[in-house]
């Protein structure tokens, strides 16, 4: 009866002790390259730019294979007003830096005007919207994912108009596969998928 007790006291801390080797392990099977990259002016960095949103243009200046997942970066070029609906990411942070034009992002209740060199935050699990503001002249804003999550993703499938014409409960679903859901209407015009 002794031996059974110690048997399980000991696997019961076998197990213990390998969780924190769990997260070694993430981290060793990583594959990130340990040099850094770089993504010139006007450019994608897989030479790919993607195409979405009424004319919008993203250039991924950091891939989410860049980093594991850890982060994902865009410059994307907005030509008309509109932006997404009010929606939630489930675990990623979300950051624009405004290059050109003005843009309204609502984080929660807050409402910023956000113009060129202004940056907004908006915390994972905080519902949020933005929308470019004034004339057809284009803006340009860079938004940072992290972690990247599968929004990177997302772009390209948009991109690569796998989404056109689906109803609102397929592109309900196509959100929630990619990690967020839409909460509310947009904050003006809606730039369809």
């Amino acid at each position: 009866m002794k031996r059974n007790t110690f048997v399980r006291t000991l696997m019961g801390a076998a197990t213990f002790l390998a969780i924190p080797f769990d997260g070694v392990a993430d981290n060793i099977l990583k594959t990130r390259e340990k040099k850094g990259c770089k993504t010139d002016a006007g450019a994608d960095r897989a030479e790919n730019p993607m195409h979405l949103f009424d004319g919008d243009t993203f250039y991924t200046k950091v891939s989410t294979r860049d980093t594991d997942g850890d982060m994902y970066v865009y410059e994307s070029t907005r030509v008309k007003k509109g932006g997404p609906n009010l929606h939630v990411h489930y675990e990623q942070d979300e950051w624009w830096y405004i290059l050109e034009g003005e843009f309204q992002i609502k984080v929660g209740d807050q409402l910023f005007h956000a113009k060129p060199g202004d940056s907004v935050f908006g915390p994972r699990g905080v519902p949020h919207a933005f929308t470019k503001i004034g004339d057809d002249t284009p803006a340009k804003m860079i938004t940072t994912f992290q972690p990247a999550g599968k929004m990177e993703a997302c772009f390209q499938a948009l991109s690569d108009g796998l989404m056109k014409g689906k109803s609102e409960a397929e592109l309900d679903e196509f959100r929630k596969q990619h990690g967020f859901e839409r909460v509310g209407p947009p904050l003006d015009v809606y730039k369809k998928f």
